[in-house]
């Protein structure tokens, strides 16, 4: 089959590349215009064109699909199907029509739990037992498309969304492989998703990383966890902004003020929270690296001690 590939990120670029290990015939990769990056702001190939690039496939960024060039152009080259992975741009339905068998999209849920932009973040911050990656029939809805296969894999308790994400984009190059083949054989059916069990998984912002102690520990935990790499989870103390990197939480309760430093020792610094306690191992200063709280305590920081109010 001729396939089309859209995608943008490493997400997208790990399924690319699997289907090319498999022999699959890309005949053409859309992905998002470059974009300035690094202290230089150099214009830099997103990391799916750099597999086109590296592969010698044709690459097209158009800024957007709904001029009728652009359909044009794509309809040139003739695909049987257009996969689709964080590609970014919206797919008119003039669009989703030109593949002989659609568009199909790989999405990191297991769908409908999770539609929208953030969907790995969202299920560990929700204290998801599961997830998974969902290959759906593309329509003109958010992630609405009936469900044509889906592989799942439990959340650890140490997965972070760093972890997960790398899990299921793997995961997600298989699945696709699975599908080209379900298709290629004529059994690949769909599933209506319940729209009763659909949430959506917002778009990750900085500002939502600001731990607000009053929740419960576990809730922050999960954020942490959730939040890193990106966009992390911070706290201030004072002037001083805090990153908090690794923490863990614990059942006990304080009769202290949520935010408030209870104890610090060499295993992590306990703050108070609406429920339970947050034992914080390993956090960030201003102008510095993270690091452990043992090797915060050795640097003689005074910072995190007992009495001191996080906000």
């Amino acid at each position: 089959m001729r396939i089309v590939f859209a995608g943008t990120p490493d997400f997208a670029a790990t399924a690319l590349k699997t289907l090319l290990n498999a022999g699959y015939d890309i005949v053409g990769v859309y992905t998002q215009p470059d974009r300035p990056a690094g202290r230089g702001r150099k214009l830099m190939p997103s990391p799916v064109k750099q597999v086109a690039l590296d592969t010698g496939i044709p690459v097209y960024q158009p800024v957007s699909l709904k001029p009728e060039e652009a359909q044009q152009e794509l309809a040139s080259l003739q695909p049987d199907v257009m996969i689709v992975a964080a590609y970014g741009l919206i797919l008119p339905k003039a669009v989703l029509n030109i593949p002989t068998h659609g568009c199909l999209n790989i999405h990191a849920s297991l769908l409908p739990r999770w539609r929208g932009a953030a969907p790995i973040q969202r299920a560990i911050a929700a204290g998801d037992a599961e997830t998974g990656i969902t290959i759906m029939q593309m329509d003109e809805g958010l992630d609405t498309g009936d469900m044509l296969l889906k592989l799942d894999t439990p959340i650890s308790a140490d997965d972070t969304g760093g972890s997960l994400h790398d899990r299921l984009a793997e995961m997600g190059g298989k699945a696709v492989v699975q599908t080209m083949e379900r298709l290629a054989k004529g059994d690949l059916t769909g599933e209506v998703q319940n729209e009763a069990e659909a949430n959506y998984a917002h778009k990750l912002s900085k500002e939502e990383g600001h731990i607000d102690w009053s929740r419960s520990a576990q809730e922050i935990e999960r954020l942490i966890r959730a939040f890193n790499p990106w966009p992390g989870t911070f706290t201030d103390l004072g002037e001083q902004r805090i990153r908090i990197h690794q923490a863990s939480a614990l059942k006990q309760g304080s009769d202290k003020g949520p935010g408030t430093v209870i104890a610090r020792e060499r295993d992590g610094v306990d703050v108070a929270c609406g429920t339970g306690t947050l034992r914080i191992t390993s956090a960030q200063l201003p102008g510095s690296k993270a690091q452990s709280i043992n090797d915060l305590i050795n640097g003689g920081k005074q910072v995190l001690l007992p009495g001191q109010e996080l906000n």
